[in-house]
């Protein structure tokens, strides 16, 4: 009876230390946040940038549920009204990738993505009366929050807004294929192929078709609205073939150039074929595939956001691992490879939890071996006595 007690003092300390745990992290979690959020709210730029970098890693970390709506939630307000408070550009765009990867992870349904949406689009396309940025953002903004936009569009399949909405998008996205600055360019040659990709376009012409009958007027309405997208997508492709085979100009650089020529080559063999482009990259020896605009989109943000830590990312985060559809290569954790820091302290600390366990096994062991040596000894005695 006393081993069992000792073996339930044991279970209730380990379930104590457990709780300690848990309660411990939702206290440094919650202060880490708030002391971003008060960063963000009353911080300088650079400490802004630096507060929305951490609270966007914070949500990749803790990965969906709880915590990352709670982040959302607590976040989207600060963030908002630091769009207000100044627009130089590092600042707007560390705001910009942390609404992006905060809304990805911890958005609890299409109305909550849509909301940060609509908060980048009044940056990428200001209009009178709006709160948001009231001068004209720089190229590098506007770059940026297209491919946020585009990021979170790739989470709303399904989407039904309105067919105006798509044709203000579509119209503008395009007209930023002529600009000057090439990563904008790119961003919108991105985004325009996402739509399509998705079939927007097309859906909300077919939902409309209904009207035809029921009314004369709504049927010409959708088939002028029909014409209008067949006409912009004409254009989209002139313009896609037109920056596939641009020539560089005086000061541009190659590399840049390369890249636009051949996102623009994909842009246009899918708007013409129906093929996306397909990409593979290696992470501890296993592929990374992507086989559609959606996949490649998602690839490239979460890539720029992390920059080096990407890989290990990839490795470590169960969430990200299903965003791809990715397995990565297991090893034995005795080695302690591709394993979280939190097991690799489980294995490594010589106070913890494994470790002890292991440590009382081993006495265990010792203790019996002892005493079959001394019930050995006593019976060898035994017949040496006799």
């Amino acid at each position: 009876m006393s081993v069992f007690g000792t073996e339930e003092v044991e279970f209730n300390k380990e379930s104590l230390v457990d709780e300690a745990i848990d309660a411990l992290f939702e206290k440094r979690f919650a202060t880490l946040l708030h002391q971003c959020l008060n960063c963000i709210k009353k911080g300088s730029s650079k400490e802004i940038s630096l507060a929305s970098r951490t609270i966007g890693l914070l949500a990749l970390t803790v990965g969906p549920g709880v915590h990352a709506q709670e982040i959302l939630e607590e976040s989207i307000t600060p963030l908002s009204q630091a769009f207000n408070s100044g627009s130089e550009s590092s600042k707007i765009i560390s705001l910009l990738n942390c609404l992006a990867v905060i809304t990805f992870v911890g958005a609890n349904g299409p109305e909550e993505i849509e909301k940060s949406m609509q908060i980048m689009w009044q940056i990428i396309h200001p209009k009178l009366g709006s709160n948001v940025i009231a001068i004209k953002p720089s190229a590098p903004i506007i770059t940026t929050a297209v491919s946020s936009w585009s990021f979170l569009l790739t989470t709303m399949d399904g989407w039904r807004p309105s067919p105006k909405l798509w044709q203000e998008s579509v119209t503008y996205l395009s007209s930023l294929l002529d600009n000057d600055d090439r990563s904008m360019r790119i961003a919108a040659g991105e985004a325009l192929s996402l739509i399509f990709e998705m079939g927007s376009l097309g859906k909300f012409v077919a939902e409309t078709k209904g009207y035809i009958d029921s009314s004369a007027l709504e049927g010409n309405k959708t088939k002028d609205r029909f014409s209008h997208i067949q006409g912009l997508k004409g254009k989209i492709l002139n313009q896609a073939r037109d920056l596939s085979m641009e020539a560089g100009g005086k000061g541009s650089s190659k590399k840049d150039l390369n890249n636009q020529r051949n996102m623009f080559r994909d842009v246009l063999e899918f708007l013409e074929y129906g093929y996306p482009p397909e990409t593979t990259m290696k992470i501890g020896g296993v592929a990374l595939q992507t086989l559609t605009w959606s996949q490649l989109i998602q690839l490239n943000f979460l890539k720029r956001f992390l920059g080096g830590g990407f890989a290990k990312h990839m490795q470590e985060s169960e969430f990200l691992q299903d965003v791809f559809g990715f397995t990565p290569k297991r090893r034995n954790p005795v080695g302690y490879d591709h394993i979280s820091n939190t097991e690799e302290r489980m294995y490594k600390s010589p106070n913890s939890v494994v470790n002890k366990a292991r440590t009382q096994q081993l006495n265990k062991q010792r203790m019996l071996s002892e005493g079959r040596n001394i019930g050995h000894f006593a019976i060898c005695v035994g017949y040496e006595d006799s």
